[in-house]
């Protein structure tokens, strides 16, 4: 083998482990963005079902125990949701792999070799995940909430919607740093879009409250 074919050889295995290189970061980078936006959504939801029992029942424990209970609904409504879907793609990939393997002429091509078996997504994982990324996110108001003594409705709210606002801005933060976007303009959407969401939940709770529908 010449030099010429030796450097080819190296360039070939370089590139093969740039490829996977590449491939892995586009992999986390997709499991880290689905944590965001699992967390992002925990926290809208739970913050806005607390501020919309805020608005029409002046019981601060009332709203405290209405996220709590947002935040376990939520978490396992997440994890059955991406459980039926991630199974969804894993039969789609099972059978993909099957009409590979029978295309080759492999006539064994029922069953699948664990290499290709390691390339599955994770059913599991992905539902524990899921669940966990939208609990961090709707711990957070309830959190801020339990740190005040004398639950007066007000002062929960504020502390609260405080806590939430503060959480979204470290939220866009890590939405831009990974879709390489601008640090500001995504801080910005992803705050006004929380604030929009609680003022909306809060204003029609209040409608519904004062017209005792």
């Amino acid at each position: 083998m010449d030099h010429n074919e030796i450097k080819l050889a190296i360039d070939g295995i370089e590139g093969q482990d740039d490829d996977q290189e590449v491939s892995n970061y586009s992999q986390r980078g997709q499991w880290l963005r689905a944590a965001v936006l699992g967390a992002n959504d925990g926290l809208l939801s739970t913050v806005s079902l607390m501020m919309g029992v805020e608005a029409v029942k002046d019981d601060a424990k009332a709203m405290i125990i209405s996220g709590l209970a947002g935040l376990v609904a939520g978490a396992c409504s997440m994890a059955t949701a991406e459980f039926v879907s991630v199974y969804s793609l894993y039969d789609i990939e099972v059978a993909q792999m099957k009409r590979e393997k029978q295309a080759k002429g492999d006539h064994n091509g029922e069953s699948i070799d664990e290499g290709n078996r390691d390339r599955l997504p994770s059913l599991v994982k992905a539902a524990v995940a899921s669940a966990l990324a939208f609990s961090a996110g709707a711990m957070v108001p309830l959190l801020a909430a339990g740190f005040i003594r004398s639950y007066e409705v007000r002062l929960v709210s504020v502390v609260v919607a405080a806590a939430a606002s503060a959480a979204l801005v470290v939220l866009g933060c890590l939405g831009a740093a990974l879709g390489r976007a601008p640090v500001g303009r995504s801080c910005v959407r992803v705050v006004v879009g929380g604030w929009v969401a609680m003022a909306m939940t809060f204003g029609l709770m209040k409608l519904f409250g004062s017209r005792n529908l």
